[in-house]
């Protein structure tokens, strides 16, 4: 059998270009999660680090629904929150949440947060996610759970008792909340949430007509580091920004 040669995530000549690359991805990233029936009116957001500015971060505007955003629409926020790139304020949910995950993983270039139907129904549970299906198998064992509800995050404090949840996971079930996916790329954290929320949705359909069957720990293990790698996140979300692309480019002005 002939080797399989496989994509690789783009090498960068400039911070400009790695820029761009960002940004292009974060705004098909909420195109698709419009697709997907994740939006629920003001909420949500999904934020990409900026490549040269570290602690500063690309967001959608509050307000702006995610079919309408485009690459012109994303909105730099500084480590203060405060607005440096842009005309359009940002979700003071967003910054609480966003600016403490993104401080206390420097390995996080973007972080998704939704309140998607299946995901903030799986929350309402207080559990994680078991190994049902081969997609859930990508959480195995890198997911945490943030078992408490305080009310809308709008407290920094808040946010870094969320990063404390997350750890070096990258998911974490926030209950009576909803989900949040962490990654390398934009391209990963979306993916993750895209397949999280999924396998919320097979589990919950499963345990509606009886008792699943659930994937033998060793082989959860091994599923795992064939489908949960920081690659695979990102070669996943390949075809989706494709299509995307395709059939909405006003995404990229």
């Amino acid at each position: 059998m002939p080797e399989l040669i496989l994509p690789k995530p783009p090498q960068f000549q400039s911070k400009q270009e790695e820029r761009l690359y960002r940004k292009q991805h974060l705004a098909a990233a909420f195109r698709l999660f419009a697709r997907y029936g994740f939006d629920e009116g003001v909420a949500g957001h999904i934020t990409a680090r900026d490549p040269e500015l570290q602690d500063h971060f690309w967001v959608n505007p509050f307000g702006t629904h995610f079919e309408h955003i485009r690459v012109s629409d994303l909105v730099l926020v500084n480590s203060k929150g405060e607005v440096v790139e842009g005309d359009k304020p940002i979700n003071a949910a967003a910054f609480a949440i966003h600016s403490q995950v993104h401080a206390a993983r420097p390995d996080v270039v973007a972080a998704a947060h939704a309140h998607s139907l299946y995901g903030k129904s799986w929350s309402t549970l207080g559990r994680l996610l078991d190994p049902l299906t081969q997609d859930a198998c990508a959480f195995y064992e890198d997911c945490g759970l943030f078992d408490d509800y305080t009310g809308v995050v709008l407290e920094p404090k808040e946010g870094k008792r969320i990063a404390e949840a997350l750890g070096e996971n990258k998911a974490l079930i926030l209950r009576n909340h909803g989900l949040l996916t962490v990654g390398h790329s934009v391209d990963e954290a979306a993916w993750w949430f895209i397949t999280m929320e999924r396998s919320c949705q097979a589990q919950l359909m499963a345990e509606a007509v009886g008792k699943p069957i659930a994937i033998a720990p060793n082989v959860a293990r091994l599923t795992y580091s064939q489908i949960g790698s920081h690659y695979m996140g990102w070669f996943s979300f390949q075809p989706l920004y494709q299509t995307i692309v395709r059939q909405e480019p006003d995404l990229l002005n």
